[in-house]
């Protein structure tokens, strides 16, 4: 795929679609950044894993994706981004009457703003070096909208924009910027909440998963991190060089409907 020994910087990538992202990454050779707002001893013996099995340098640096000065700050801290992955995110759902403020600011800073302080840290390295990859993860919620989720929806159309502002100001360099728009994922957040789903519909494992939480996407099946990974990994390849300022939406046909 063209990436080994490219520095990947991959945020709120200690689990779910960004470990999946990291991961497979790491395995095809890049050098990988995890990032969180934590700093656990699991965080840092994650990026020994990876750095372990896939003979590639892992670390992990903490930032908080809320603040801007944290954003900016893990860019500088790698000291390399020749490949930016934006991942970092958070959900609140509520009608818009009642939408908490803080949730409504806190959603845009994290699923938003801080793809905005990172690209801005990344594209002075990108073209020192000639070259860079910046994809950010979006959302069908990017390209369509569900009721109660006006926070969400709203930063991840932003995403989007913001991902075809960035390729058009990079055109003529060898930097491309893409957004990936996941449907459901079957992550372990999502994971934990089968059972629950499970009890208040009083269904089975893969009914509940067919009939109601995966009801929007018509494959019926969940998307998976590896496949997240797969995607992030081909849109860094040489391959999709000429690919930049759009969406791939990784959604079993969510956004056909």
């Amino acid at each position: 795929m063209s990436i080994k020994g490219k520095t990947a910087v991959i945020t709120g990538s200690n689990s779910g679609i960004g470990l999946g992202v990291a991961t497979e990454l790491a395995r095809l050779g890049a050098n990988v950044v995890l990032n969180s707002f934590t700093d656990r001893e699991e965080d840092h013996a994650l990026a020994a894993e990876l750095a372990e099995a896939h003979g590639v340098q892992a670390r992990y640096i903490k930032a908080d994706m809320s603040s801007p000065e944290e954003c900016r700050a893990l860019v500088e801290q790698a000291g390399v981004c020749d490949i930016l992955v934006n991942n970092a995110g958070i959900q609140h759902v509520e009608p818009i009457e009642s939408f908490p403020v803080e949730k409504w600011n806190a959603i845009i800073a994290i699923n938003l703003s801080s793809a905005f302080h990172t690209t801005a840290a990344a594209l002075p390295m990108m073209r020192k070096a000639g070259w860079g990859r910046v994809v950010n993860i979006a959302s069908a919620h990017g390209l369509t909208a569900s009721p109660f989720k006006s926070a969400y929806v709203a930063a991840k159309h932003g995403v989007v924009g913001l991902t075809k502002v960035t390729a058009l100001e990079t055109a003529e360099e060898p930097i491309t910027a893409n957004a990936v728009c996941p449907g459901y994922v079957l992550t372990p957040l999502v994971e934990a909440q089968i059972p629950d789903q499970m009890a208040a519909h009083n269904m089975d494992r893969e009914t509940v998963i067919r009939e109601v939480m995966l009801e929007r996407q018509p494959s019926r099946q969940f998307a998976t991190t590896e496949q997240l990974g797969g995607t992030v990994a081909f849109l860094c390849s040489d391959a999709a060089a000429q690919i930049t300022g759009t969406t791939i939406s990784v959604d079993g046909g969510w956004t056909a409907l």
